[in-house]
């Protein structure tokens, strides 16, 4: 999980070095593809959020709705407002002169509302929205789902609906827009990002490739261990849809492509995540130097890289133009030295509270449990 964390946020950082001069030409097939870094961290995060949702329900545990949202706003909240704060009071910072206003980013509608052609700035953080948004409804569900005796007709349903209606909705809004507004390049607005990549509707399948894992390690534990001793198997099929999509997304904004691509994908980074979670597979038992702390700090780094980027770009960017290599490694550098800072300074700090008040909440519990437990045989 920490390789597939590091290379998804190594990939996203490839893909924005376009706002600056990129690596080499043998290198520029890898970053014009960058983005699919955001739907494996979609994937991971269907996966790690849902076996943590699923888990007490399968063993008839009540889920702490209370529990699971402070986790989340601990762990999502701090370093967002702080990096959001520097966007706000510190215009040089921003890779893009327009940001849209601070309530659209506070109430995580960014992804629905954003005018991507005036206000770019920040702009990234439309994925957190589509995150927000699960973490918000996928416990619910969840939740409800358990409580019918059908659950896993409803379930299999659920998935199909999303999985088909993703495709139909992708497909009548792209040929909606392309023939009221024209292509992407020439219309007024920036219809592809805004109603099509962006609002969380449309993005569901990462996250839910990623519960389909949860659900089937979670409830069917021994097909899943059986499962795993093909996990080599899993991910060269993996590798083999994630060219596939590839692929099918060389146009990216094209019809095809977002009719049917991004299944494709969802479903080889879930073979890929599928192999990472074994221990026995070629990924699963990899251990690489640097590759935890970069997947401790992926979402610190994810939300600083591009402000990072526009201003060493700003400050030496012309005397590293024509060293692409050079400067793909100074940009590198000091965004992992601003994650860094984040990290240190208000991800962990906050992660170290939230665990203070959870912990503290869970010895009140028991204590007030104590008075009417139930006497042991002979006491």
């Amino acid at each position: 999980m920490d390789l597939l964390r590091a290379i998804a946020v190594l990939w996203v950082m490839l893909f924005h070095s376009f706002l600056n001069e990129g690596p080499d030409e043998g290198f520029a097939w890898l970053c014009h593809y960058g983005w699919m870094g955001v739907d494996l961290f979609f994937v991971l995060s269907g996966y790690l959020i849902g076996s943590q949702v699923l888990g007490p329900l399968a063993r008839g545990q009540r889920l702490s709705f209370g529990g699971f949202y402070l986790r989340r706003a601990f762990r999502i909240l701090p370093a967002f407002l702080a990096v959001l704060a520097v966007y706000l009071l510190v215009p040089g910072f921003r890779e893009s002169p327009g940001l849209e206003p601070a309530w659209k980013f506070l109430s995580f509608t960014l992804n629905l509302l954003i005018d991507y052609r005036q206000n770019q700035a920040f702009s990234h953080a439309w994925s957190l929205c589509v995150e927000e948004h699960f973490y918000l409804v996928f416990p619910l569900l969840a939740w409800w789902l358990m409580r019918r005796s059908s659950k896993t007709a409803l379930f299999v349903a659920i998935c199909t609906a999303v999985v088909l209606g993703g495709v139909a909705l992708r497909a009548g809004v792209w040929l909606h827009d392309f023939k009221t507004e024209g292509p992407v390049g020439e219309s007024a607005r920036s219809w592809f990002a805004e109603d099509i990549y962006f609002p969380t509707w449309n993005r569901l399948d990462g996250l839910l490739a990623g519960v389909v894992l949860a659900s089937l390690k979670t409830f069917r534990a021994q097909w899943w261990r059986r499962a795993q001793g093909y996990a080599n198997a899993a991910l060269l099929v993996g590798l083999g849809l994630l060219a596939v999509a590839m692929w099918l997304f060389r146009a990216r904004t094209g019809l095809l492509a977002n009719a049917i691509g991004w299944p494709v994908l969802a479903a080889g980074f879930a073979l890929l995540v599928f192999a990472g979670a074994s221990r026995a597979s070629w990924i699963g038992r990899w251990s690489i130097p640097g590759v935890a702390w970069l997947a401790a700090t992926s979402y610190s780094l994810y939300l600083v890289h591009k402000g990072v980027f526009h201003m060493v770009d700003e400050s030496v960017g012309e005397q590293l133009a024509g060293h692409s290599l050079v400067a793909l490694a100074v940009y590198g550098c000091a965004a992992l030295a601003a994650a860094a800072v984040l990290h240190y300074g208000v991800e962990q700090p906050f992660l170290r509270l939230r665990d203070w008040l959870l912990d503290s909440k869970a010895k009140s519990s028991a204590r007030g449990a104590e008075p009417v437990r139930e006497p042991a045989l002979g006491e």
